[in-house]
């Protein structure tokens, strides 16, 4: 026994960790060195660099590139009482437990229990008319028992430790999953708020018309008097009017539902908010997206589905390691005693001490199964991994495709409202004078609203555009402590390289590392 006593930390020591040792998979595609809706990229920013994910790191206040106070005040709300956020922090916070429980099976287990019992015979009781009589036994016994039990798996395989591998990789996943979490939020609240503020705008420009339609119907209304015109005119003036009225009310119903909308995502019932109507004041950032490389650096979604790859093949281990036998050392003594004072006297212990061996001998191909499962799972996270990076590009692709072509079009709208505005001055100015119907000014006073209209939407989508495209570059990154992999499996704050490999080499600090953002009106 003493030999065994000896041997055992040599053997954990060197005991062997049964299945693959994780190395993450290449991308289905290597990033280029610039994207293809950007503008391109020269000097050192253009040297491609391998990616390491980091997942934890702080995103940063990127909506403060609005310039709208409101805004910051309502996303700095979000940590605080979105409740969705609650969900995957209370999630990662199950994760850590999961690995401390883990850990724990790598320690002895000992128990201990304690009985009192007492036995005899007697307690009849007879009657007899109305004298009971009571016989008391003359045998009665006390027994008391108490001992302890120790129970200890001897992880030689390995496979207590990949578990612990796969649950902090999964830990891991957490992170990155609130930290995806929170990004999302902030970029729903932030096309909240850009909605509402249009909504702002629309309305206001539904009442600067309609107080013009007023006017025209006025003057309609004097060329009738006059009999200079018929009362159709009239009825049109007045049908263009009413119209536009309702769909200034209308409005209202828009505004609403983002309001609802925000208040949702800070946490509160929409009884609770109220954002005062203002005119929209929002800068559109033009965000610079850098490196294709860095994406897979920036992105919380990606970290998420590398650390999940981690953990899927760290459960190969696992069930590889359930075809060994398991070795455990048992340990109990007890004490048996028929009084209370003389229970822990040696001479009423009993003892036992030894290893035991356990192992699976027939089982009909179901732990072959289950390796053969592991591993699919593993291939499933692998494509899950691959197909999410693809994803990011795409949704890059298109918020640059978006960035840049909505400026353009922009600049032509406004020329367009221009134009349609002053159509419809000129048909205002001919109409008066009799040489043109009234249709033509109806016809030019709804392409100028048109005009208008599509001028707020294309605003709209800028600012969607660009609040979208900090997301899909993963947010503001800046440099902050990562979770990270301590030797026995759990997580510990540090700021070491990104835990995509067991033991990674040091990495090069990423250029650039934060989305470049310039205002622009």
């Amino acid at each position: 026994m003493k030999r065994i006593a000896a041997l055992l930390p040599a053997v954990l020591v060197s005991g062997c960790l049964v299945g693959p040792n994780y190395v993450r998979p290449p991308p289905a595609t290597l990033p280029t060195q610039a994207y293809k809706e950007a503008e391109p990229v020269t000097g050192a920013a253009a040297v491609f660099q391998p990616a390491q994910p980091r997942d934890g790191v702080d995103r940063g206040p990127w909506w403060q590139s609005y310039g709208d106070p409101v805004l910051d005040s309502l996303a700095a709300q979000i940590d605080v009482s979105n409740q969705n956020l609650k969900v995957f922090e209370a999630g990662y916070r199950r994760a850590r437990a999961l690995i401390r429980q883990d850990q724990s099976a790598l320690f002895p287990t000992i128990s201990g229990t304690g009985a009192a019992q007492q036995a005899g015979t007697g307690g009849l009781r007879g009657t007899t008319g109305t004298t009971t009589t009571i016989t008391r036994g003359d045998s009665s016994q006390g027994q008391y028992t108490t001992g302890a039990t120790l129970a200890w798996e001897i992880d030689i395989w390995g496979r207590l430790r990949r578990q612990i591998e796969g649950d902090s990789a999964a830990a891991q996943a957490s992170d990155a999953d609130l930290a995806n979490a929170r990004l999302s939020a902030q970029t729903d609240l932030a096309t909240s708020y850009f909605g509402l503020r249009i909504s702002d705008d629309r309305k206001r420009l539904y009442e600067e018309t309609v107080a013009a339609y007023a006017r025209s119907m006025q003057i309609v209304q004097n060329q009738v008097d006059a009999g200079i015109v018929s009362r159709v005119d009239l009825a049109q003036a007045q049908a263009q009017y009413e119209q536009t009225r309702a769909q200034l009310v209308g409005e209202a119903i828009n505004r609403a539902l983002f309001e609802h909308a925000i208040a949702l995502l800070v946490g509160k019932a929409p009884a609770e908010i109220g954002i005062e109507p203002s005119r929209t004041q929002l800068t559109v950032p033009t965000v610079e997206a850098g490196v294709p490389s860095t994406l897979l650096e920036r992105r919380p979604d990606i970290a998420g589905a590398e650390r999940r790859m981690a953990s899927a093949n760290a459960q190969i281990g696992v069930a590889i390691g359930a075809f060994y036998p398991q070795i455990s050392l048992g340990a109990s003594i007890g004490f048996l005693a028929g009084g209370l004072g003389s229970l822990l006297q040696i001479g009423n212990a009993v003892w036992s001490v030894g290893p035991q061996l356990a192992g699976t001998l027939l089982d009909g191909g179901a732990l072959s199964a289950q390796v053969e499962g592991a591993r699919a799972n593993y291939d499933a996270t692998v494509a899950t991994y691959r197909l999410t990076i693809l994803t990011a590009f795409q949704q890059v692709e298109d918020a640059l495709a978006q960035q840049r072509i909505l400026v353009q079009q922009e600049k032509v709208q406004r020329a367009a409202v221009a134009a349609s505005r002053e159509a419809e001055r000129l048909s205002l100015n001919q109409y008066r004078v009799g040489t043109v119907p009234y249709t033509t000014v109806v016809q030019t006073q709804a392409t100028a609203l048109a005009a208008e209209q599509t001028l707020l939407t294309i605003r709209l989508n800028r600012l969607i555009a660009s609040a979208n495209l900090v997301k899909a570059l993963g947010g503001g990154w800046q440099q902050a402590d990562l979770p990270a992999v301590t030797p026995i499996g759990g997580l510990k704050r540090a700021n070491p390289a990104p835990p995509a490999l067991p033991t990674p080499p040091p990495q090069p600090a990423p250029s650039p590392a934060v989305p470049t953002v310039s205002a622009t009106r």
